[in-house]
């Protein structure tokens, strides 16, 4: 008898790293992490959405809200933007550290970890190209529109 394979939630394929300072992890920091489309969801609903921006696949396929460079939020993700860093890093700390809205990728990535970043990625990566991500960058836009602030 063949047995089902047990499918793994992110947060447990990606459980959270040991925090750092080093060098290294706080490099990280600067490029937003990605939420998955649940933890957008929540992070929306906990008020976060007016600091996010949507981040566009290269082949236009699909849509990925994250935390905001710094200058960007409530828009696109602007190449000339990318190098304000994260608009929830202040004075080297994260304003989401702690708070239970850390996006999975953010918890995920260190150091010691070296490599495995990128698979955490792709696999939040595949979360937002399912109906139910597309639907909720939908729903932020619409939202971002309605309260007049989307550029473009």
């Amino acid at each position: 008898m063949k047995r089902k394979k047990k499918y793994k939630s992110l947060k447990e394929k990606y459980p959270p790293s040991e925090p750092c300072s080093c060098e290294i992890c706080t490099s990280y920091c600067i490029r937003p992490g990605w939420w998955t489309v649940e933890e957008a969801a929540q992070a929306i609903k906990a008020g976060y959405g007016n600091r996010m921006m949507l981040e566009i696949s290269p082949d236009l396929t699909f849509g990925v809200l994250s935390p905001a460079f710094r200058g960007c939020e409530h828009n696109y993700a602007l190449q000339e933007y990318a190098y304000n860093g994260c608009n929830f890093l202040n004075h080297g700390l994260c304003e989401l550290h702690g708070t239970g809205f850390e996006p999975l990728e953010c918890l995920f990535c260190h150091h010691l970890r070296k490599g495995l970043g990128q698979q955490c990625h792709a696999d939040i990566e595949k979360d937002w190209r399912t109906p139910t991500g597309q639907a909720l960058v939908n729903n932020w836009i619409k939202q971002i529109i309605k309260n007049g602030v989307l550029h473009g």
